[in-house]
């Protein structure tokens, strides 16, 4: 959990005109209408949020005012002045600058080449390393990022969090009035987000026009000082962030209430499809579980509580050291992700860009994958098959793909997310594990995948669900465990379950003093 609060700016700061300012902006191309009619001011000393969908026109919008695309009607004004041509150049030198989720970091050169690419300090025709050296440390030193960001590393040895550093510190140097920053906290970890927070706070406090994009409605709530919400390419509304909480943001950008988004009819049934006794591993100790046909079964605690391990270990991607897996009544051996897909069990990893998908392959070939045993005859796959079953799921899911030929790497995250499930659902599991299956998505994909997890427990799947939002994890469940250092800490109906009532269990210092009501072991007869 983050730490960091709101500080709004001073009073001044928020009365300013705009430094940029954009009015009557639309864009379309072909059979799409990304953006109409957008009119808004960026003000100097303030933190503006963008937020909206996928496909509502946020990534539209930052192309436009970076100069990558030119609009089809409107305008775009430093203090007033209309830039005449929009192109990168011009709005670099007009003081703008937008860093995308994908930093350009040249991988061959060091942190302080690469901040200063194409601007290098030189002495009788080669680089003045100490002039550089010094320029770099004085700057990472100001902004207190000499200890994360060491001079020496080359582009290609940098973390997700280095590089995006990297290119921020670009950015300053070259005297930015107005910076914006794309999802820069979706590979970041909960110490790297408070030091960006406290450089963006800096920023702002300096006088410059921040932009953040994210669909990360806790961070824009601490961090931002206004929210523009787009939907559909419309600007639906802009408020204070202090007039807005969750609920309020969920129904401006998805156009319903947050209490539509959570519903589950719940159908589980007496039915066993996976019980879990004793289980021992080098990431456990003594866990049972039980999980029945239609349920939904929660998965709750701190990162580090083992939970996506539990979740490896039953699929057969970790080792167990003892225990017994059971499907369906029955003790099973699973050993790699085979057996466990021969048994009837799906996962969806935590990571689905690195373990989930193959990104260069297409939507095709990624759903298929797991049943390619079953679309063969005589060792060949039949390919009408194949996209006969793969256009099934790919229809039923709401796939938003050109077609089913398409890059999987090419979409959104949710549709990335879309597809992963297709993939087990086309294998028809009798067990789907999900770990956090909204991680890294928007607000309306995520309502897509609630009430996917729903129509398939209605179907009769049982699926371990694993979230850290605590929001979604509560209005899905019909039950939650709650694991602390490899360890069951307690089971909680989802009737009872609160958020108080799962950190209690997920932050319980001595585990044997969980209370025996919650902590009960998998039941008998199931």
């Amino acid at each position: 959990m983050m730490t960091v609060s709101a500080q709004p700016p001073t009073e001044s700061a928020t009365n300013q005109t705009g430094v940029l300012e954009v009015r009557n902006i639309s864009k379309a191309f072909p059979n799409v209408q990304a953006l109409t009619d957008i009119s808004l001011d960026i003000r100097p000393g303030e933190i503006l949020a963008f937020m909206g969908e996928n496909g509502a026109g946020k990534s539209t919008l930052l192309k436009i005012i970076n100069g990558d695309y030119r609009p089809d009607t409107g305008t775009l004004a430093i203090d007033g002045e209309q830039l005449s041509s929009p192109n990168p150049r011009a709005a670099h030198e007009a003081g703008i600058r937008v860093i995308y989720q994908e930093p350009e970091i040249i991988p061959g050169v060091d942190v302080a080449e690469n901040i200063w690419v194409g601007e290098l300090p030189k002495r009788m025709g080669l680089i003045d390393r100490r002039r550089l050296n010094s320029q770099v440390r004085r700057d990472l030193e100001k902004y207190g990022f000499e200890d994360i960001l060491p001079m020496h590393l080359l582009g290609d040895e940098l973390s997700s969090a280095q590089r995006q550093l990297v290119e921020i510190m670009r950015a300053l140097k070259e005297g930015t009035r107005v910076l914006a920053l794309d999802e820069p906290t979706s590979s970041l970890t909960d110490e790297e987000v408070d030091r960006l927070f406290t450089l963006v706070r800096r920023l702002r406090d300096d006088g410059v026009a921040i932009i953040y994009v994210s669909h990360r409605i806790n961070e824009i709530l601490q961090l931002c000082d206004r929210v523009a919400i787009l939907r559909d390419g419309r600007l639906v509304a802009v408020r204070p962030a202090a007039d807005l909480d969750d609920a309020e943001i969920v129904r401006l950008m998805v156009g319903r209430d947050l209490a539509d988004v959570f519903q589950r009819r719940p159908a589980g049934t007496d039915h066993e499809v996976l019980r879990v006794e004793g289980l021992h591993s080098n990431w456990h100790d003594d866990v049972s579980i039980y999980i029945n046909a239609g349920e939904v079964v929660g998965f709750g605690g701190l990162v580090g509580a083992g939970r996506s391990e539990l979740a490896k270990v039953i699929f057969g991607e970790m080792p167990k050291n003892s225990g017994r897996i059971l499907v369906e009544g029955e003790e099973t051996s699973i050993h790699h992700p085979h057996d466990a897909i021969s048994k009837g069990i799906g996962f969806a990893p935590e990571d689905r860009k690195r373990e989930g998908l193959v990104l260069i392959r297409s939507v095709l070939e990624n759903t298929s994958m797991a049943i390619l045993r079953r679309l063969s005859y005589f060792h060949f796959i039949r390919r009408r098959l194949e996209r006969q079953v793969v256009t099934e799921y790919v229809e039923r899911l709401r796939v938003r793909t050109p077609s089913i030929d398409q890059e999987v790497g090419k979409l959104s995250g949710g549709n990335q997310q879309k597809v992963v499930l297709a993939r087990w659902l086309a294998a028809k599991p009798k067990l789907l594990i999900l770990d956090e299956p909204t991680r890294g998505i928007d607000v309306g994909a995520k309502a897509e995948i609630y009430r996917l997890i729903d129509n398939l427990a209605n179907e009769g799947l049982g699926i371990m669900f694993i979230s850290s939002e605590l929001p979604e994890l509560l209005g899905l469940s019909d039950r939650i465990y709650v694991m602390q250092n490899g360890r069951i800490t307690g089971e909680l109906s989802g009737a009872d379950a609160t958020e108080e009532s799962v950190l209690e269990l997920a932050m319980a210092d001595n585990l044997s003093a969980a209370p025996t009501e919650t902590a009960t072991p998998a039941r008998e007869g199931h």
